[in-house]
């Protein structure tokens, strides 16, 4: 090695040095989780009551003791039955934002009240005459009364067709779990896993059941209930029947299964000849009218003008 590359070597290693001390003091070091921990925990303050009333949302902390109110009011007037109908309703529903039929009955009767004074307020301002006002607000408040029931029937509507829909993919893959060994339960939490849907929550909701305590039966009955579904409650009775006689298992839901597959087939069949019978509606009032706009036009000139002078 020549004396002159010595110095160059020299250099470099000194500078690659520094580098490599720069670099390290410059990479920041990774946290241990366990002691941010600590430290969130040592520095964590203690929530007063209040505070943790605001740290809740604006509907849970105003709008839901409102109709909460409201509803108590008139709860104690509406008969048993009609509060049982409308806990059916909402578990049809699947409970949506965890309400109540007493928050329910609150939100019918905010709707009314706020549908008939808006209906007061656009008769007044148009100037109506006074009987017209009164017939506005009664409309409105009946009209805010039922849009809640309105809406909750949609949604149970699309919640069992939403069920109908997921049904056969469901036992597709509770056939094959089963089949390759695992439990009937683990074969469900195997669904719940895979998907999101009004199904697997419903699943869900007799996974928890059973862990609590519930036999299973019962759960599923329950659950049969709560959607009533005409193909979900014969896999359930079919389920049921195995568990009681000591059906294999596997056997019962490879049947349930192509028969759902079998059925959805037929559902698509009878859409499919409905198709034709829906798009006469459109085709009479929206593509006929233009289509002879577009092949009759061009003539009506000539057809004026020898009407015209023929006399006409």
């Amino acid at each position: 090695m020549s004396d002159s590359a010595l110095p160059l070597l020299i250099a470099l290693g000194i500078g690659g040095s520094i580098i490599i001390v720069f670099v390290g003091l410059a990479t920041r070091r990774r946290p241990d989780v366990v002691e941010e921990r600590l430290g969130e925990f040592g520095t964590r303050q203690v929530m007063t009551l209040e505070q943790i009333e605001l740290a809740e949302p604006f509907s849970e902390r105003v709008i839901k003791p409102i109709l909460r109110m409201i509803a108590n009011i008139f709860a104690r007037l509406a008969p048993r039955r009609n509060i049982e109908n409308i806990q059916h309703n909402l578990d049809l529903a699947g409970n949506p934002y965890a309400w109540s039929p007493v928050e329910f009955t609150g939100l019918r009767l905010v709707a009314a009240i706020l549908c008939a004074v808006l209906a007061l307020a656009l008769a007044f301002v148009s100037r109506s005459p006074l009987r017209n006002q009164i017939l506005a607000t009664v409309v409105g408040a009946a009209f805010g009364y039922f849009l809640p029931t309105i809406w909750l029937t949609m949604r149970i509507r699309n919640r069992k067709a939403n069920i109908l829909k997921a049904l056969p993919d469901a036992l597709d893959l509770l056939t094959i779990s089963v089949e390759a060994g695992l439990g009937f339960d683990a074969a469900l939490a195997k669904v719940t896993d895979k998907w999101d849907n009004e199904l697997s929550r419903a699943f869900t909701r007799v996974l928890v059941e059973i862990q609590m305590g519930t036999v299973r039966r019962v759960a599923l009955r329950s659950m049969a209930d709560r959607a009533e579904v005409t193909e979900l409650t014969s896999f359930v009775a079919a389920i049921i029947q195995a568990d009681q006689l000591g059906v294999s298992l596997a056997r019962v839901l490879h049947i349930q299964s192509e028969q759902m597959r079998i059925r959805r087939r037929q559902r698509a069949e009878e859409l499919a000849h409905q198709a034709p019978v829906k798009m006469m509606i459109p085709l009479v009032f929206l593509v006929f009218p233009a289509l002879f706009v577009v092949l009759l036009g061009p003539s009506l000139p000539s057809l004026r003008t020898a009407f015209s002078g023929g006399g006409f």
